[in-house]
């Protein structure tokens, strides 16, 4: 009794909030966790500073955040989700069982730490995440850089399936377990998918209508596009993204010679100057320090940067195809980087300019 009256509270526990980890493994891949809370059996939790920098603590450990770092609680998996392969043939799926991939120590950053600190606004949904990776298996079917025929062979799924293994593990972090072909005729609803993508078709928006003559009418998309969230989330994504990118294309494993090492290093040398000019980026509402730039520019720079973090994806997907081509179509390749790096100077060099006519000129 005398002891409990004298007890210095200081010296009590600290006091964890609430943290529901119920959904961690079902629903949801990683939630947002705050400090103090002990990560829970089989979790890890993953701390993002604002710089970009990430570190992981294991199950059992208290989350002790420092000053701007966000943690999340990631639970490793496996999770399973229904991917449709081809737009154009909803009743055709995917059934995909994958897992988190463990830290690897040997890498300075680990892969799903980078999804996690560039894309992942707050809480990362197995819905959502499923329809990042759909969207990333539709683009490398549609441009034939995956190949999945009728009538596939063994041969043939083998080689779908190594690609698209790689293509998971180098764009997303996370180790595909499984992969069957499933029939999704009977769980779609069609006509719900028409609407959708009716939905989805691009609108006139007249709101400027008003403030602006009739010349500055602008195409967008039905969904909302804000041009200042659109913009940072690209932007960050670049900043982010491009210095690992390089760091795995300078690793890449080529044939000992001088052409190809030539080729190697103009590559790198591309992709730095474009992480250069992410790095010194002008403010999006800005045309100059004290002047604010039209609104009608700003949506336009925005949609440049989103065409930029487009080309991003697609230089991790073909750095999936680098790693699982061996000496055989480089050439092929290394055109196709040309392409994608031509793509990201051509964006952020946009991005950079005020002006419509400015842009044309450059």
């Amino acid at each position: 009794m005398l002891g409990s009256l004298f007890r210095n509270p200081l010296r009590r526990p600290p006091r964890q909030d609430a943290f529901d980890a119920t959904l961690l493994g079902s629903v949801a891949i990683a939630l947002p966790a705050p400090p103090g809370i002990t990560i829970p059996a089989p979790c890890a939790a993953v701390l993002v500073d604002r710089g970009g920098r990430s570190r992981r603590l294991a199950a059992g450990s208290r989350i002790a955040a420092l000053e701007g770092e966000t943690a999340w609680c990631v639970h490793p998996g496996p999770y399973t989700c229904d991917l449709v392969p081809f737009a154009g043939a909803p009743e055709i799926g995917l059934r995909v069982s994958f897992a988190v991939d463990a830290s690897d120590p040997r890498a300075t950053h680990q892969r799903f730490d980078l999804f996690l600190a560039s894309e992942a606004g707050s809480s990362v949904e197995l819905a959502g995440f499923g329809g990042l990776a759909q969207t990333a298996l539709q683009r490398e079917l549609a441009q034939g850089n995956l190949e999945l025929p009728p009538c596939t062979t063994l041969e043939e799924w083998n080689r779908f399936r190594s690609g698209f293994n790689q293509l998971m593990y180098t764009r997303f972090g996370v180790t595909v377990d499984d992969c069957v072909p499933v029939d999704l005729g009977a769980t779609h609803d069609y006509p719900a998918l028409l609407e959708a993508r009716l939905a989805a078709q691009p609108v006139f928006a007249t709101a400027a209508a008003s403030a602006e003559p009739a010349a500055a009418l602008t195409t967008i998309p039905a969904e909302a596009f804000v041009p200042a969230c659109e913009d940072a989330r690209a932007l960050r994504r670049l900043f982010l993204e491009l210095p690992c990118l390089m760091c795995a294309v300078r690793m890449a494993v080529l044939p000992a010679d001088q052409v190809r090492f030539r080729q190697h290093q103009e590559l790198l040398r591309r992709l730095d100057l474009v992480s250069l000019s992410v790095g010194t980026m002008p403010a999006l509402e800005l045309a100059a320090p004290g002047q604010p730039l039209a609104p009608e520019e700003q949506l336009r720079r925005a949609r440049h940067s989103r065409r930029a973090a487009a080309a991003l994806d697609e230089a991790w997907a073909l750095l999936a195809r680098m790693k699982v081509a061996g000496e055989g179509p480089l050439d092929v390749l290394f055109d196709e980087a040309d392409r994608i790096v031509a793509n990201l100077e051509t964006e952020t060099g946009a991005r950079r300019v005020t002006h419509v006519q400015d842009e044309v000129t450059a």
